[in-house]
C-alpha cells in the first residue's frame, strides 16, 4: 500500500520536471529520464497494486468465512426454542446478505482506509512541499464535507437495517412458498401468494432506494467542494505564477497532485456509507452470536453410564418462555427394555415430556434421570448418543439414500446400512428406485412416499442402535397400508430397547407394557390397555371415539 501511494505521489511530482525542464528549458537528458521514470513507477505500482488487491481481498474473504463458520456453529448449539422464534428467511438473510455487506465493508475498510489514506497522505505531503500556501487554501475547503458525509452515514446505516429486514421477510415468504407449493395449487392461492411476494419485493425495493439515494449523495458533495477547491487553486496559483513567485512546473505538479487526491477523498467519503451498512449488518450478525443457549452442560461433565436404560421423571414441571404451563408435577418411570406409551388429546403435553429426555428442553423444576443420573449433570453428547428418535415428520436430506440412512453414523459400512434397511423393511423399495442406495431422495425426501421416508428414518434409528428409543407420532401421518408396513419395522426396532411412544392413534399402543394418559399437563390414568378400558375413564372414552364405539382395534375390525 505504501509503495502504491508513494508511486502515485511520484507521478504527480514528475509533472514539475516535465514542464520546467523538458518544455521550458528544453533539457534533452530529462526528456529521456522522465519517461523512463514514469515507466518504472508504473511497473512498480502495477505489481504492488496486484499484490495489495489480492492479499486484501483474500484477508476480507477469510474474515467473513470465519464469521459464517462461527455463526453456523452457534446455530448448531442453539436451543430448539430459538428456531421456533426466528424465521428461516431471516437466518438466510443473516448468513448471505448480511455476511456480504460485512464482507464489502471489511474489504473496503482494509483496502480503502489504508490505501486511500496513505495515497492521500503522500499527495498532501507533496502539495505542501510544492506550495504550502495553496495547500492551506485547499484544505480549508475540504473539511466542510465532513458534516454532511457523517449525516449520510447515519442515514445509510438506518436504511441498510430496514433493507435487510425486508430481505429477510421476502426470504421467509419464498421459503414458505417453495415448501407449500402443493397446498398453494390445491387451494388455488397462486394469485394471493404472488401478490404477497410482490408486496414484500416492493417494500424491499423502497428500502433499497433509500440506500441508493444515500450512497449517491456522497459523490456530488465531494464533486462540488472539489470544484470550489480547484477554482480557488487556479486563481491564486495562477496569480503566483504570473508574478514569478513560483514556476509553472511547480504549479502544474501541485494541480496534478490535487486532482489525483480527489479520487481517494471521494473513495473515503463513499467508504463511510459502506462502513455504516457493514456496521448495521455486523450488529445483526453479532446479535445472533450473542444469544446464549439455555441448554448447557456443566464443565467437565461425565459421560452417561448406561446400565439398563431406565428413564425416570421426578416431580417434573415445564413452563414455556411465554409463561404457558405444559407439564405439572409429573412422576413417571419407563422401565428398562419396556414399551411405555403417552397418549392424550392434542396439546396435553405428550411431546413436551418426550422432548425433555434428549434435553431439547430442560424442566422448569424436577429431574429427568437415566439409570439414576440427572441428565443435566452429565455430558449432552453422551445422553443423545444413547437415544434414537423417530418422529412424525421423517427428516431426510437432499442426498443419497445411503447417506440418509447413515446420518449420525458416518463411518457405517455398506453392509451395516443395507442390514438396517432390510430390518426396516426398506431394502426392497430402495433397490427399486432410480439409483438404488445411491439414488438422491430430493429436498426433504420429496421423491419418496410418506411410508418410504418413514422406513428410511427407522433404518437410520436401527443403524444407530441406541438403547433408548423415542417414537413421536411415528405413524400418525401415514395411510393404513403404509402404517402397517411401518409398524412392522417399528416392532423390530423396539425389540430389547427402552421405548417411549407418543401416540395420538390409540390403536398403535395397544401392545404397550404401560400406557400413561396425559391430560392438561398431568398424568390422568396409568395402566395397560385392558386395565384402562376396564376403568371406563379418559382412555376408554378416547379409544371408543376413535373406534366408533367398538373395543376392537381398527386392525382387528379390518380383519373381521
Amino acid at each position: 500500500m505504501t509503495v502504491v501511494a508513494a508511486a502515485t505521489a511520484a507521478n504527480a511530482w514528475l509533472m514539475e520536471p516535465v514542464l520546467d525542464k523538458v518544455f521550458l528549458e528544453r533539457d534533452e537528458a530529462m526528456l529521456l529520464l522522465v519517461p523512463l521514470a514514469v515507466l518504472g513507477i508504473a511497473l512498480v505500482k502495477g505489481v504492488a497494486g496486484y499484490l495489495q488487491g489480492y492479499i486484501m481481498a483474500a484477508v476480507g474473504q477469510r474474515i467473513i468465512a470465519d464469521v459464517q463458520i462461527d455463526l453456523f456453529g452457534h446455530l448448531m448449539r442453539a436451543d430448539l426454542d430459538y428456531f421456533q422464534r426466528i424465521t428461516s428467511g431471516r437466518l438466510v438473510s443473516n448468513f448471505l446478505n448480511d455476511a456480504n455487506l460485512l464482507r464489502d465493508a471489511v474489504s473496503k475498510a482494509l483496502t480503502g482506509i489504508a490505501k486511500d489514506s496513505l495515497m492521500l497522505a503522500f499527495l498532501v505531503a507533496l502539495m505542501f512541499h510544492q506550495d504550502w500556501r495553496l495547500a492551506t487554501i485547499t484544505f480549508i475547503i475540504f473539511p466542510i464535507a465532513i458534516l454532511p458525509v457523517r449525516n449520510l452515514g447515519r442515514r445509510a446505516r438506518k436504511a441498510s437495517t430496514e433493507t435487510q429486514e425486508r430481505t429477510g421477510r421476502f426470504s421467509a415468504i419464498l421459503t414458505e412458498t417453495l415448501q407449500a407449493s402443493r397446498h398453494i395449487k390445491a387451494y388455488g392461492m397462486e394469485a394471493y401468494e404472488s401478490a404477497r411476494a410482490q408486496e414484500a419485493i416492493e417494500a424491499r425495493l423502497r428500502a433499497i432506494y433509500k440506500v441508493v439515494k444515500t450512497r449517491a449523495a456522497a459523490s456530488p458533495i465531494m464533486e462540488t467542494l472539489g470544484g470550489v477547491a480547484v477554482a480557488a487553486v487556479i486563481y491564486y496559483g495562477g496569480s503566483r505564477v504570473i508574478s514569478g513567485e513560483t514556476t509553472p512546473g511547480t504549479f502544474f505538479s501541485f494541480v496534478t497532485a490535487l486532482v489525483m487526491a480527489y479520487q481517494p477523498m471521494k473513495s473515503l467519503a463513499n467508504l463511510n456509507t459502506a462502513l455504516q451498512e457493514g456496521l448495521a449488518a455486523a450488529q445483526r450478525i453479532f446479535a445472533m452470536l450473542d444469544v446464549e443457549p439455555e441448554i448447557k452442560e456443566r464443565p467437565n461433565a461425565p459421560a452417561l453410564q448406561l446400565t439398563g436404560g431406565e428413564i425416570r421423571f421426578n416431580g417434573v414441571t415445564f413452563v414455556y418462555p411465554d409463561g404457558q404451563p405444559a407439564l405439572q408435577d409429573i412422576d413417571l418411570v419407563v422401565p428398562p427394555g419396556r414399551r411405555v406409551a403417552l397418549v392424550g388429546s392434542s396439546g396435553a403435553g405428550k411431546s413436551t415430556l418426550l422432548n425433555l429426555i434428549p434435553r431439547f428442553y430442560d424442566p422448569s423444576s424436577g429431574q429427568v434421570l437415566i439409570d439414576g443420573q440427572d441428565i443435566r449433570e452429565i455430558s449432552l453428547a453422551s445422553v443423545r448418543a444413547n437415544i434414537g428418535l423417530v418422529s412424525q415428520e421423517a427428516t431426510l436430506f437432499d442426498d443419497t439414500v445411503r447417506s440418509n440412512i447413515g446420518y449420525g453414523k458416518p463411518n457405517a459400512t455398506d453392509e451395516e446400512i443395507m442390514g438396517a434397511a432390510r430390518a426396516a423393511a426398506a431394502d426392497t423399495f430402495i433397490k427399486a428406485i432410480d439409483g438404488g442406495y445411491d439414488g438422491v431422495v430430493g429436498e426433504s425426501g420429496t421423491r419418496l412416499s410418506g411410508g418410504q421416508r418413514q422406513r428410511i428414518a427407522i433404518a437410520r434409528a436401527m443403524l444407530k442402535d441406541a438403547p433408548i428409543l423415542l417414537l413421536d407420532e411415528a405413524t400418525s401421518a401415514l395411510d393404513a397400508e403404509s402404517e402397517r408396513q411401518v409398524q412392522e419395522a417399528l416392532a423390530a426396532l423396539m425389540e430389547g430397547r427402552t421405548t417411549l411412544i407418543v401416540a395420538h392413534r390409540l390403536s398403535t399402543v395397544i401392545d404397550a407394557d404401560i400406557i400413561h394418559v396425559i391430560d392438561a399437563g398431568r398424568i390422568a390414568e396409568t395402566g395397560s390397555h385392558a386395565e384402562l378400558m376396564a376403568r371406563a375413564g379418559v382412555y376408554a372414552r378416547l379409544y371408543r371415539s376413535q373406534t366408533n364405539g367398538s373395543e376392537e382395534s381398527p386392525a382387528l375390525q379390518a380383519q373381521a
